[in-house]
């Protein structure tokens, strides 16, 4: 392990990228995703999974040609924004549905299909929003067997299905969707009004493998342990023999990314960790120790807590400081990164090859679904050059969070590394709100330590999605702490339950851990006295306060 690695050495570089592509993720046929511009795409996604079953999302713009030289084993027609009859709206071919594919639609992709086949869908003047009871036509079956005859699910429409296309049994109905439900078992084609995605439909799972397990006959044979085998797979056959970096951040992403590296080619990869002192406590040291120990990696460590601090000396605005972040991250991996490049130019040895921790909801956020070749911020601040001249390695990049979390698991990573809480790439630079220097970083890091071993004392680190702690450093509050007055910063709590952090509600965090948490801040975290909960969903709030 090396640590303050020179800048010494002028090296220019660019980056070509490469579409995704779901054969170079995994040998399972996908389920493809059709996303109509919902915002529940990427939970569709996950159910599938969640189901053992391999998807990918695609968007709307795709043609029959386009989804079929897919190779699926289903397609799913996600919900939707848009009236099946309004100008402009997205259509699905009818060609889609003489393919021999299974098909089924949800919401709007439900109304797109028996639009497309001859249907008749319109307003029916009574729009269901949120729970809805939704009761079966005869005796449940099809997608529908082993429910109750009448079941509690999750609605969002204003236009209904009137009349099924011809060949369509009606499955289901309710007081605002006349046809609800429907199927053709011979074509293996289905759809509901409602969204079986969401949880607050309550059998929607078990509809969901209805359809994959008995309409489409599709078996549950997919887990992160076929993408462990499969990435590592192809790991080495895309780099071969050639030297490959990676910048670690402390983070789950960057970690598990490493890990699978390191398991493919082992002393091919060479990890840079920037430390910008930035990090919780513990977290450097984590990097440092227990990662190293956990993979046998090869590690550079720079240590650069001065060179952040000196940037970002007087400034305030939120923007201002991660832009200075990102700016000063770059630089100094740069220059790990020439150091590296030299050190295997002396041996004769060239690095072809970067490493990122690119996550699925990445990809199909930049547009990558449809074979984009966006790059997401690089998740330790900021951003890497837009010049460097590497091919990606992305082994994460077909999977959910939680499915990186599996993998690193499998990997033998430390707990404390795996289920780490999402942080952001500027770190606590930007949970000071207010100028950040050393003495705040300080008081914070003793702050966010104190609940977060709070929390995992009272067993809820599963249950919370992540749990922000706050500096509120430009204000001042009156306290009384011994017998003196004092005048000490407000600390925030901002505890967060969330799937994908694309959504988020506050936790109820029991009044006494909450009483606990802030009693142990204002007695020993000098500076602070007042510890207060934000209470806001996200939206309108977000889930970082900067």
């Amino acid at each position: 392990m090396h640590r303050g690695i020179p800048a010494k050495y002028a090296v220019t570089v660019t980056t070509p990228t490469a579409p995704f592509s779901s054969e170079a993720q995994t040998s399972q046929k996908p389920v493809l995703v059709v996303d109509y511009g919902a915002q529940y795409a990427q939970l569709i996604a996950r159910r599938v999974r969640e189901a053992n079953v391999y998807s990918e999302i695609v968007p709307h713009t795709f043609t029959t040609e386009q989804l079929l030289a897919k190779n699926p084993a289903a397609i799913i027609l996600s919900g939707g924004p848009s009236s099946v009859y309004a100008e402009g709206a997205p259509r699905v071919g009818a060609d889609l549905f003489e393919a021999g594919v299974p098909v089924f639609g949800i919401c709007y992709g439900f109304q797109a299909m028996a639009n497309a086949l001859g249907g008749k869908v319109a307003q029916t003047g009574l729009r269901e929003y949120g729970a809805t009871e939704a009761t079966t036509v005869g005796e449940a079956r099809s997608i529908l067997a082993g429910l109750p005859d009448s079941q509690n699910t999750w609605m969002s429409h204003g236009d209904s299905v009137h009349e099924a296309p011809e060949g369509f049994e009606v499955l289901a109905t309710t007081a605002g969707a006349p046809v609800a439900a429907f199927a053709n078992e011979e074509k293996h084609l289905y759809g509901v009004q409602w969204h079986p995605e969401v949880k607050h439909s309550v059998h929607g799972q078990q509809v969901l493998e209805n359809f994959l397990f008995n309409g489409a006959g599709l078996k549950p044979n997919w887990t992160t342990g076929n993408i462990l085998e499969e990435q590592v797979d192809r790991i080495r056959r895309q780099i071969g023999d050639s030297k490959v970096i990676c910048g670690l951040s402390g983070g789950v992403d960057s970690a598990v990314a490493a890990a699978l590296v390191q398991r493919a080619v082992g002393d091919q990869l060479t990890c840079v960790f920037v430390d910008h002192g930035l990090l919780r406590e513990g977290e450097a040291e984590q990097v440092e120790r227990d990662f190293v120990a956990a993979t046998g990696v090869k590690l550079y460590v720079a240590n650069e807590q001065e060179r952040f601090l000196s940037a970002l000396a007087g400034v305030s605005d939120p923007e201002t400081k991660r832009k200075i972040i990102g700016r000063e991250f770059i630089r100094a991996f740069e220059e790990a990164e020439r150091a590296i490049i030299a050190a295997a130019a002396s041996e004769g040895e060239s690095i072809k090859f970067l490493v990122q921790g690119t996550l699925y909801p990445d990809v199909v956020e930049s547009g990558g679904g449809e074979g984009a070749a966006n790059i997401k911020s690089h998740h330790n601040v900021g951003g890497l050059p837009e010049d460097l001249q590497f091919e990606l390695v992305e082994p994460l990049r077909a999977l959910f969070k939680d499915e990186v979390r599996a993998v690193g698991a499998q990997l033998g990573l430390p707990q404390e590394i795996v289920g780490r809480q999402p942080f952001p790439g500027p770190g606590l630079g930007i949970r000071i709100v207010g100028e950040v220097n050393k003495e705040r970083l300080d008081l914070l890091r003793k702050a966010d330590a104190i609940a977060r071993a709070e929390l995992t004392a009272a067993g809820l680190d599963n249950e919370v999605w992540q749990m922000p702690v706050v500096l509120l450093a430009d204000v001042r509050s009156v306290g009384v702490q011994g017998d003196g007055r004092t005048y000490g910063h407000p600390i925030v709590l901002r505890p967060v339950s969330s799937e994908d952090a694309m959504t988020a509600d506050w936790s109820r965090l029991p009044y006494d851990l909450l009483a606990r948490i802030s009693n142990r801040i204002t007695n020993e975290v000098d500076g602070v006295n007042r510890v207060v909960l934000d209470v806001t969903s996200k939206p309108p709030g977000t889930i970082e306060w900067e």
